[in-house]
């Protein structure tokens, strides 16, 4: 049994080279032309912008940072909250800083639009929107110039469609007196 399996993988591993050498040569493969990567117009200016205003603290002290959300013309961005839950709102977050509470964001109250691509009218946010965010120093915090990173998530629409959302950064000046 060994012998008969033996000799048939020999005869089959001979009759495969030899149909290799008969068989005609493979045409040369021509390398296929490139596929273009489609190109997407670059933005000549970015749609929404984030800045904050520098906010001087006492040490124990409390006061109010403001985001400003500057929105280009034919555009808006979805409020907090958004109309609907498939919608991303514009959402703030704050890193910590040494010494530094940062409160509950207070968004600005929305404009109600209608547009093309929804039936009902939606809360956004057009050309600048400010967000107030409660800002408290502990007692014992040293003095000085710090930071805090501030990231803003937005979806920003024209008037007949909506982008993903994204996250637009700035920092939020403190000093300590």
């Amino acid at each position: 049994m060994r012998r008969t399996n033996l000799c048939l993988t020999i005869c089959l591993l001979f009759t495969g080279i030899a149909c290799t050498r008969n068989a005609p040569p493979a045409p040369a493969s021509t390398p296929a032309p490139p596929v273009a990567a489609p190109t997407v117009a670059p933005t000549p200016m970015p749609i929404v912008r984030v800045s904050a205003d520098a906010l001087t603290l006492k040490a124990g002290g409390s006061g109010a940072a403001l985001v400003r959300v500057q929105i280009a013309d034919g555009y808006h961005i979805n409020a907090n909250p958004a109309t609907f839950s498939y919608l991303k709102a514009t959402e703030l977050e704050v890193t910590a800083a040494a010494g530094l509470t940062a409160g509950k964001p207070a968004y600005p109250p929305p404009v109600k639009k209608t547009f093309k691509f929804a039936p009902q009218p939606l809360a956004v946010y057009e050309h600048e929107a400010t967000i107030r965010l409660p800002l408290r120093a502990s007692a014992g915090v040293a003095q000085g110039a710090r930071n805090l990173h501030a990231r803003v998530q937005v979806q920003a629409c024209d008037e007949e469609k909506c982008f993903p959302p994204t996250t637009v950064e700035t920092d939020i000046p403190v000093t300590i007196n």
